[in-house]
């Protein structure tokens, strides 16, 4: 696999200066998120155990570790399905107490899942405008009637899915029914569906998890140009470490909920304590 940046370098300079520029010529901006001292558990079990990191404006954070080290957990934490029992959360400058995952999504907080969550008997437009959800303001009397503003806002929310499934190259399916459509392609509609949201961080579990060669290629492909052109920060949970290591700009690495890595992928790949527990060889 072989995506167009690879292996991205930070710029020394241009970190000092506010940004690092990576090998594209994109700028990685501020600190967007903030995690400090999370912790969280499920009765005696200690899930996620005093985890600190942060994201930065534009770049692409992955984090990495093997089953049952917590990243699932993560994400549910950063998108307001689990609530930390100890730590503080930080999003666009401002500190996010017990937030539901809708409230976090009318932040700018989109979410892809493991585990395909599509409405299987709707077709793929369908399934992208609900993606639209909390950026329509219309009430219940003009959706009823479509009328005035709702018609307009309708047309418009309309308008900015199709250009999500042109830039998806999904034309040809649009109107398929979803549970129709073989796996690889489910899961870029529903990458599609948070892509409509217009997210400002958009997290990704296992993206690629279950496709073959050609669909993660492609895949790769669409989240490299997702951050490129629409300069969409994304932190992402992925388990091929080929894809990882070429896609990334920074690492964080979590064993049995502990923080054991973090930095570029060069430094998580000469990382012992991540060879030891997850990595097993140096590549």
């Amino acid at each position: 696999m072989q995506p167009d940046r690879l292996h991205k370098e930070a710029d020394e300079a241009g970190s000092a200066a506010g940004g690092a520029v990576v090998a594209s010529g994109r700028r990685i901006g501020d600190v967007i998120l903030e995690l400090r001292s999370i912790s969280l558990s499920f009765g005696g079990v200690k899930a996620l155990t005093d985890i600190s990191f942060d994201v930065r404006e534009h770049e692409i954070r992955a984090i990495i570790g093997p089953n049952g080290a917590g990243k699932s957990s993560m994400l549910n934490v950063l998108n307001g399905v689990y609530h930390p029992q100890a730590g503080r959360i930080v999003f666009n400058g401002a500190e996010r107490r017990d937030i539901r995952p809708h409230a976090a999504a009318r932040e700018g907080i989109a979410r892809t899942f493991q585990n395909i969550a599509l409405f299987k008997g709707m077709s793929v437009l369908d399934n992208i405008m609900t993606g639209r959800n909390t950026r329509m303001r219309g009430n219940f009397l003009l959706d009823a009637f479509h009328l005035g503003f709702s018609r307009n806002e309708e047309l418009r929310h309309r308008r900015h899915v199709e250009e999500v499934i042109d830039f998806l190259e999904i034309q040809h399916i649009r109107k398929t029914s979803v549970g129709r459509l073989p796996y690889g392609l489910q899961k870029r509609v529903e990458l599609a569906r948070a892509l409509a949201a217009e997210p400002k961080l958009l997290l990704l579990d296992e993206p690629m998890a279950g496709m073959n060669v050609e669909e993660k290629q492609d895949m790769c492909r669409f989240i490299l140009d997702v951050n490129d052109q629409f300069g969409t920060t994304i932190v992402l949970i992925e388990h091929d470490m080929s894809v990882v290591m070429d896609i990334s700009d920074r690492i964080v690495v979590l064993d049995y909920g502990k923080k054991i890595g973090d930095g570029t992928p060069d430094e998580v790949r000469s990382n012992r304590d991540v060879i030891d527990a997850y990595l097993g060889v140096v590549h």
